[in-house]
């Protein structure tokens, strides 16, 4: 058989991997957005007035999209480092809370702009969905495979 016959080697990718991945990639496509949103005509009038969407520009707002970005980006090392129980909550506690999030940057859009938005944002829920399914779905150790568990007695 040549080696181009034979089958890839394609082991199973750990679930903190896949999270990790998916958060970085969530976060590539949140920066993006928010970049080529700055192409749209009058955005950087506005910012250059204050204005950002519909409220003033204020160390309070700056600090909001800190920790609105902060979250995705923090993901990504926290479904490596956290223990697995917590990390599988904090995943689908994450994500859950920023699909309402992600959904909002479409609030007052016109239809101009649909087909960037519903791009953007369906990008950004699929991913949402991968790490909610990938952190429900987290496979669980067999019982007589698990270090912590006591051995059953033989009598």
């Amino acid at each position: 058989m040549s080696d181009r016959t034979r089958p890839l080697d394609d082991p199973r990718m750990p679930v903190r991997a896949k999270l990790a991945a998916a958060w970085t990639s969530f976060m590539f496509l949140y920066i993006y957005v928010d970049y080529y949103h700055l192409y749209r005509p009058g955005i950087l009038d506005d910012i250059a007035a204050g204005i950002v969407f519909e409220f003033d520009i204020s160390p309070a707002l700056m600090t909001g999209f800190l920790a609105l970005v902060s979250v995705p980006a923090l993901m990504v090392v926290l479904s490596m480092a956290l223990p697995a129980r917590v990390s599988r909550v904090v995943n689908l506690v994450a994500a859950s809370l920023y699909i309402p999030v992600t959904i909002f940057n479409a609030v007052g859009e016109s239809w101009e702009w649909a087909a960037f938005y519903t791009l953007s944002i369906g990008l950004e829920l699929v991913l949402l969905a991968f790490i909610l399914r990938s952190a429900w779905t987290w496979p669980r150790v067999p019982v007589d495979a698990d270090p912590r568990m006591p051995l059953a007695s033989t009598r």
